[in-house]
């Protein structure tokens, strides 16, 4: 896997040639000696699937150990006292929890707060975020290291631009500061209002379940109340109520939905790809099947594919994907036999016999697996 360097320029590769237990040794004895400084960290600009833009931030090597290390130390202490509202970036905890927590909270409940965090990690209070930490770590010098990484800068473009508020995305230790902010919205609605309803959180991103209507407007209420006390805002735009009966959402990639049982009629909570979700994948795997790939064999491509296919057919598998996972089986055919017909010359013919021996021995992976996981 290549990672990208920081700021330094400093790769992994280098390291390996230079020895990495001189590398190490450097910084451990850096830190004994508190000469310890993080570099600013190297801002690019993530393409998001809207065609908006999400900063990520890329500490150097050397700060990405110290902040490993860091993590290893304080992440239990943090760990001790997160509630089980919070499923992101945490020990044995994980998005697809999330999603069948959500869909088990939706059988008897009937209206969702679907809420986003305006610019969550770009408006994280330093200070607020420093008193959390010290409730917990009372090290002067890992506070000191924590607020130095947060206030390093960041540099892009060639210019450096001080970071006097907010914790890039992309640190090593980020989610971990970025969960001890929120502890604070999960307390609050743990010890108040969670009677209104049912709240689920992956990160900055979260839904919160209610019953009836009533308690749904109070929870956005109290909602926007915790959220000024930790300095933040919901996005207007993107943040809303959801009436199960009559629409969904989107959370983590799945779209829920109350549909009628074949079985019983009832209504009852369904989920599977979203629009955005499938979206992605299709790009993905017309980005893989292109003309600039066609020096490649059929066999080459394939195995190109397949991780793309595994990964998103074991995260997906926990919904109801048969359908849309049928679908991109068929988009992928219709792919390959597009990409071996124009590979293959001969002003781009191919017969079909002649395809489906090459398709059927080429090994490619299928997003539907008869009698595999998928509802």
């Amino acid at each position: 896997m290549v990672v990208a360097a920081g700021i330094d320029n400093i790769t992994f590769e280098q390291i390996e040639q230079d020895g990495v237990e001189t590398f190490l040794r450097t910084i451990e004895e850096d830190l004994k000696r508190r000469k310890y400084r993080p570099s600013p960290v190297r801002r690019v600009m993530i393409p998001k699937p809207d065609g908006s833009q999400r900063p990520l931030g890329i500490p150097t090597i050397r700060d990405r150990v110290v902040q490993q290390a860091c993590k290893i130390v304080i992440e239990p202490i943090f760990e001790a006292n997160f509630l089980n509202s919070s499923f992101g970036f945490r020990p044995k905890r994980s998005a697809v929890q999330a999603t069948i927590e959500v869909e088990a909270s939706l059988v008897r409940n009937w209206w969702v707060i679907d809420a986003d965090i305006q610019k969550y990690f770009d408006t994280i209070d330093h200070e607020l975020l420093m008193k959390l930490v010290r409730k917990r770590v009372s090290d002067r010098r890992v506070l000191k290291m924590i607020r130095q990484w947060l206030m390093a800068g960041v540099v892009e473009n060639g210019k450096f631009q001080p970071t006097k508020i907010g914790s890039p995305q992309g640190g090593v230790i980020s989610p971990l500061l970025a969960n001890i902010y929120l502890h604070v919205f999960d307390m609050y609605w743990q010890n108040k209002y969670q009677h209104l309803g049912r709240l689920i959180r992956y990160a900055d991103d979260f839904v919160i379940i209610c019953r009836y209507r009533s308690d749904a407007e109070r929870a956005l209420k109290s909602v926007s109340n915790i959220m000024e006390r930790l300095k933040l805002n919901l996005h207007p735009a993107k943040t809303k109520l959801v009436q199960m009966e009559k629409e969904g959402f989107d959370f983590l990639g799945f779209y829920f939905r109350k549909s009628h049982s074949e079985k019983t009629g009832k209504l009852v909570p369904y989920f599977w790809p979203s629009k955005k979700a499938m979206k992605s994948i299709r790009s993905k795997i017309r980005n893989l099947t292109t003309r600039r790939w066609y020096r490649l064999s059929l066999e080459e491509i394939v195995k190109n594919l397949n991780p793309v296919i595994r990964g998103w057919r074991n995260y997906f598998r926990a919904g109801n994907s048969t359908r849309k996972f049928q679908e991109l089986d068929s988009y992928v055919l219709y792919r390959l036999f597009h990409f071996a017909r124009k590979r293959g010359g001969n002003r781009g013919y191919l017969r079909i016999p002649d395809f489906q021996e090459m398709y059927l021995q080429c090994g490619i992976e299928h997003f539907y697996l008869p009698g595999g996981l998928t509802r």
